[in-house]
This record gives C-alpha cells, sequence and structure tokens, in this order.
C-alpha cells in the first residue's frame, strides 16, 4: 500500500480489526519509509452496484461521491465524519442485501434523505435542495414546512 504521506510503496500493517458488523476490515498501516502511520479499509470485492440515473443512463456506484455530497450537506454541522462513513455504510449495506444490484438514483438520494432527516435537519434541507432540484423559493419553503 503506497503511503499517502510520502509515496513509498511498501508498509506494514500495525492494527487489523474487523469493522462495519465484519463487512469491513479496518488496517492501521505504518510506512516503512518514513514511519508516517495511516488507515486502510478492505471490503469484500462482489458485484458491482449499478446506478440508473434519470435520463436513463447507468454507472457504477461510486462510494466517493456519494461520501462527497452528504459531507457537503453536513458541512459545519455537528456531525462527525464515524456518523456520516456510518450512513454510508448502512446504506451499501442495505443495497448489498438486495436481490438486484441496481437502484435509481431517485432511490439512492431517498435513502440518504431518510437518514438525514433524522441526524440534522440542516443537513437535510441541503440535501434536499440539490437532490429535488427545487425549481422555486415556494417549493423549498414546503420541504421546510415537512420537516415540522
Amino acid at each position: 500500500m503506497r503511503c499517502p504521506s510520502c509515496g513509498f510503496p511498501e508498509s506494514k500493517v500495525v492494527d487489523s480489526r474487523p469493522s462495519d458488523d465484519g463487512a469491513t476490515i479496518r488496517r492501521r498501516r505504518e510506512c516503512l519509509d518514513c514511519k508516517h502511520r495511516f488507515t486502510t479499509y478492505e471490503r469484500l470485492g462482489d458485484s458491482p452496484l449499478l446506478v440508473t440515473k434519470s435520463d436513463g443512463s447507468s454507472e457504477t456506484y461510486d462510494r466517493n461521491k456519494l461520501l462527497r455530497s452528504v459531507t457537503l450537506a453536513c458541512a459545519k454541522r455537528p456531525i462527525s465524519p464515524d456518523q456520516i462513513t456510518g450512513l454510508i455504510d448502512d446504506i451499501e449495506s442495505e443495497l448489498r442485501a438486495a436481490p438486484r444490484n441496481e437502484i435509481t438514483s431517485k432511490n439512492l438520494g431517498t435513502k440518504v434523505l431518510e437518514r438525514l432527516e433524522s441526524l440534522d435537519d440542516v443537513a437535510y434541507v441541503r440535501f434536499a435542495s440539490v437532490y429535488k432540484d427545487f425549481k422555486n423559493i415556494e417549493e423549498f419553503a414546503a420541504a421546510l414546512e415537512e420537516l415540522r
């Protein structure tokens, strides 16, 4: 594993433990060159999840893309990175347990909104404003009214 600090291609595993109810292995590594410690996660490489977009095209599910959008919605809110990771892990577990390996972007967004609603109202509205693509202030106000 390449060191994120110096780029050296070799590291050693210092600690290894299961994570996400055994679905992931968390490894602490140490660079053999600069001694920098970093964390990696190992996940089962099963069939890829496909996301069908509103225009009918499909793309492979990208965890980092979802992580970025949820992190943006949660910016400057009292939500820890672990809570965000847990939210995404929960969604992924649900998707992998489903009989199909395909989901629409609309359903994926709905799953995020369901979890954000119980986590933080502001993050929920931020995510909804992009996901639901409000056309005017009335649609935005209606979404706020639903939270009451």
